[in-house]
Formats: C-alpha cells, sequence, structure tokens
C-alpha cells in the first residue's frame, strides 16, 4: 500500500509549473522528489512563492493545470 500526500496551495493565486514560461517544468509525474523541493509557484499580485513538497516521495499527478487560478488550501499535487 502506497501513502500519498497531497501538497495544497498555501493562499490564493494563480498556480505555475515552471519558474519561467521558457523553462521547463519544475517536476513531471513520475519524477522523484526530496522534502523541501519545489514542484511549483503561486503568484500573488507579482509575486511569486515557492509550492515545496512537504515529504520526499514519487510525484503522482498534478491536481490543477498550469497557470490555473487556486484557492487557499486547494490541493495541487500528489506525492506517493
Amino acid at each position: 500500500m502506497s501513502d500519498k500526500t497531497t501538497i495544497t496551495s498555501p493562499m490564493p493565486g494563480v498556480f505555475y509549473r515552471r519558474p519561467d514560461p521558457d523553462d521547463p517544468p519544475f517536476v513531471e509525474p513520475g519524477d522523484e522528489v526530496e522534502e523541501g523541493e519545489t514542484v511549483g509557484l503561486v503568484e500573488v499580485m507579482k509575486n511569486f512563492h515557492d509550492i515545496e513538497a512537504d515529504s520526499s516521495g514519487t510525484v503522482g499527478e498534478f491536481l490543477v493545470e498550469d497557470e490555473a487560478e487556486i484557492e487557499a488550501d486547494q490541493p495541487l499535487v500528489e506525492v506517493e
């Protein structure tokens, strides 16, 4: 049985999977991540906040689209 954790947004804003439009995404489903590793960004009023994995594991799926408007505490990414 695998344990899944869900990374949630600490604030409302716009979710980005990549640091810059021309850059590759921080992580893709199937990638291994370490606790504290950046998996995305939330932009609020032109300020960008890192969204970090709260545990080590394998990225499962993204629960929101790139550049989606999100709410505080909204699930963003599953990590197994």
